[in-house]
């Protein structure tokens, strides 16, 4: 089935459509492509996630920062700080779109889903909506205790009409055994040959763990292993610090910060000629995940070997952040997306370490997985379905029982059975 074809099909007959399917089906790259023939069509395309990190990956913006919501977690808060009205300029920018794109759904609580749900109506939207993402896959971010609702739980979800596209074929492994054994981890279901598969991972460590890359669930241990294994490599330390470039001179440096971390991008990248790096992302020549070694660092290049010893010259590429804007062009007021601010850096990382958050999308091929540092549902399953090598896989041995690892949030399950 051409699955490209039949959601363009559907959007251009203004129905919404929700894009779902396990990790490694190729939600991104049909996302993207759907972006591009829209794009290229000279439609007007949106582009937005719930978070930064999320958005950074479809080159968009936040839901938040699209719809006018500022900080509001809920409409009432959107009333409360003054943001229940729309102005003339925003419902002019939501109106205009052909197609508003919104990645990892399941990221996106049942209470942003209400408040986007009202931007639209008071923007008299005409276009159509995409939806992408796996709920079971990361949820919604909470404050403190609250209760985690996913966008499916809103009164307002059946009001879109989704017409439901589940991608199904992995491409990220062709290994039929560890397909079906994702397909168990994925729905949380745990039995004695689940149990002995996992086990089959744990393995005594490499002495060599620069061929393998770390996946800890915290920030901090991320770093000190990274670190660690950077003081290990003899040579010279080359730091590589990202260019920032203000489009608006008034934009905030905090702004700035947080759009760096969201987006993987390393403000001081630190790097010898040895050290593996992974590639952050997709390109004519390599792909988001991909491992390479630093073969070479000039003053405006950096070289770069791949495992099938084809050398990539890499240099610092720009990621924007921008915000859609009425402009007078030729005498005419058009709605025109401009960048704000832009970051040039290296589109690598180091290799030895990255949190299971920050691998969203990427293909890993010598992973090593810290299960003593899994804590929230889904996690587990995000983590191991990196692997494109199950041969090239290892588990750190829980100190905990596998039923305390692999667990879904039941709401998640209970809906992707309804699919």
């Amino acid at each position: 089935m051409n699955y490209l074809k039949d959601i363009i099909e559907k959007l251009e007959s203004k129905q919404n459509v929700f894009l779902t399917g396990g990790a490694g089906v190729g939600k991104t790259t049909i996302t993207k492509n759907i972006i591009n023939y829209y794009e290229n069509e000279a439609k007007k395309v949106a582009k937005l996630a719930s978070t930064g990190m999320a958005a950074t990956l479809i080159n968009g913006q936040t839901l938040h920062s699209f719809f006018d919501l500022a900080i509001a977690g809920n409409l009432k808060e959107l009333e409360r700080n003054g943001k229940l009205e729309l102005s003339k300029k925003v419902k002019k920018l939501i109106s205009s779109m052909d197609l508003i794109v919104i990645d990892e759904i399941s990221m996106v609580s049942d209470a942003l889903l209400d408040m986007t749900h009202l931007r639209l109506q008071q923007s008299d939207f005409k276009g159509s909506l995409l939806v992408v993402g796996d709920f079971l896959q990361l949820p919604p971010v909470v404050r403190g205790f609250e209760e985690v609702k996913f966008a499916f739980e809103s009164l307002l979800w059946e009001t879109f009409k989704f017409k439901t596209v589940e991608l199904r074929h992995i491409y990220r492994t062709d290994d039929k055994d560890f397909i079906e054994l994702l397909a168990k981890v994925r729905s949380g279901f745990i039995d004695e040959r689940v149990h002995n598969s996992l086990n089959e991972f744990i393995k005594p460590l490499p002495e060599d763990l620069s061929e393998f890359t770390f996946l800890f669930g915290k920030n901090i241990s991320a770093s000190i292993h990274n670190r660690n294994q950077l003081e290990f490599v003899d040579g010279e330390l080359y730091k590589k610090d990202a260019q920032i470039i203000k489009h608006v001179k008034s934009t905030k440096d905090a702004e700035i910060e947080r759009f760096i971390n969201d987006a993987r991008i390393e403000k001081e990248l630190e790097l010898k000629v040895g050290v593996p790096v992974l590639f952050t992302r997709n390109a004519w020549n390599y792909f988001n995940g991909e491992r390479a070694i630093v073969i070479k660092i000039e003053s405006d290049f950096v070289y770069v070997q791949k495992s099938n010893a084809v050398v990539v010259k890499l240099e610092a590429i720009s990621q924007s952040k921008s915000v859609w804007k009425e402009k007078n062009i030729e005498g005419k007021k058009e709605i025109v997306e401009e960048s704000i601010f832009s970051i040039y850096q290296y589109p690598i990382k180091l290799a030895y370490a990255i949190t299971i958050h920050k691998s969203q999308g990427m293909s890993i091929e010598d992973l090593i997985i810290e299960t003593n540092e899994i804590f929230a549902p889904s996690q587990f399953y995000v983590a191991i379905s990196r692997s494109s090598n199950p041969k090239r896989l290892n588990l750190i041995a829980p100190k905990r029982q596998w039923r305390d690892i692999i667990f879904v949030n039941k709401k998640a399950l209970e809906f992707s059975k309804t699919i």
